[in-house]
């Protein structure tokens, strides 16, 4: 017979080994899994367009809902190809330019040499000079047909669960067949879905306006790829705390390479710095609330979680994926005290207590 202590301790090696197996699966199927999470996330995104657009009257014509989806799967589609083309060119380009850069670095450390000695600035030299920069970058700018290759499963990922969109209600009926479950899991869903929503608009407006900003400094000053550099600060400002930190020393970089003098470095850092924190402390708490909840801490943590699982990519999908966990958690008993731990005030965001209608 196994005793009580046993039996605790089977439970306890048994959730072991079940987290080792899903890390396991997280990173092994990491080319499946981050498509098919983005997709996810698309979906969701593009089923409250179909629902507002279905509710659009023209005249007398009715937009079906079938007409609603193609319309709005097309669109996406587009703009997802045009996304994946311009970050290929960018990067592209970024890689042609590398030499101009590499040659900054290098007229660097000579420069550093009345500061540290010519015997260790030669040192420097001679350790950078054998880097081979090409070599490193090669798989960088190889990496067009993977962009695309990965938007076009995306785009097929969405098709596909667009297709059996209007089947999701019936599924859940025939999972749960009590209905007041059935209905439960529809607000969560529902709850998962107006938050993240919400977090995704506006991370796509202040992105947006940070990188705009960003875009018109670096041309002023006359930063060369102010475009890309505008545009590698919109992606960055999706991934929270960490993000504009690295768009602002990033940027400060490249103006420190390109420029002799310390006029245009010291304005490229003192402004751009200056728009983060005035965009990332004032405005973007002030329109975004306290809607999520989030622990900043379990931010931190899963930002470094999903990143080394997913890459940048996990670093992307992070805050939403914790938001999901938070809700779903809210609304487990057993789980609750987890959803308390992951909230920033110990009051997670749980569902709203009312019927749904069925889609």
């Amino acid at each position: 017979m196994w005793t009580e202590r046993q039996i605790s301790l089977q439970h306890w090696l048994l959730g072991f080994i079940a987290v080792g197996i899903g890390l396991f699966i997280l990173v092994a199927g990491r080319f499946f899994l981050v498509p098919l999470a983005i997709a996810i996330l698309l979906f969701s995104l593009i089923s409250a367009a179909i629902a507002r657009i279905s509710r659009l009257r023209i005249g007398s014509f009715e937009v079906p809902d079938w007409l609603a989806s193609v319309v709005v799967l097309v669109a996406i589609g587009l703009v997802l190809l045009m996304i994946s083309g311009i970050i290929s060119n960018q990067i592209n380009v970024l890689v042609a330019s590398a030499p101009i850069y590499w040659t900054g670095i290098q007229r660097l450390i000579e420069d550093l040499s009345g500061w540290v000695g010519g015997d260790v600035a030669a040192g420097i030299l001679a350790v950078v000079g054998e880097i081979d920069l090409v070599g490193y970058l090669r798989p960088l700018a190889g990496s067009a047909g993977y962009i695309a290759g990965t938007t076009i499963l995306i785009i097929l990922y969405v098709g596909f669960l667009l297709a059996e969109r209007g089947q999701f209600a019936h599924k859940l009926g025939r999972i749960f067949a009590n209905p007041e479950q059935a209905d439960e899991v529809e607000r969560i869903f529902d709850s998962i879905t107006r938050n993240v929503h919400r977090y995704i608009l506006i991370k796509t407006l202040v992105s947006a306006l940070t990188g705009g900003l960003t875009f018109i400094v670096m041309r002023l000053v006359g930063v060369e790829f102010a475009e890309t550099w505008a545009m590698l600060t919109f992606f960055l400002n999706f991934i929270p705390n960490i993000g504009s930190i690295v768009a602002t020393l990033v940027l400060t970089l490249v103006a420190f390479f390109q420029f002799d003098s310390w006029g245009p470095i010291l304005i490229v850092f003192g402004v751009i710095g200056a728009i983060q924190f005035l965009i990332g402390n004032v405005i973007e708490p002030s329109v975004m609330g306290r809607s999520l909840r989030l622990s900043s801490f379990v931010i931190i943590l899963s930002l470094t979680f999903w990143g080394a699982i997913w890459g940048i990519v996990g670093m992307f999908l992070a805050v939403p994926i914790m938001v999901m966990i938070m809700i779903v958690c809210s609304h487990v008993p057993a789980l609750r005290s987890v959803a308390i731990l992951l909230s920033r005030e110990g009051e997670p965001v749980e569902p709203e207590k009312k019927s749904l209608p069925r889609a």
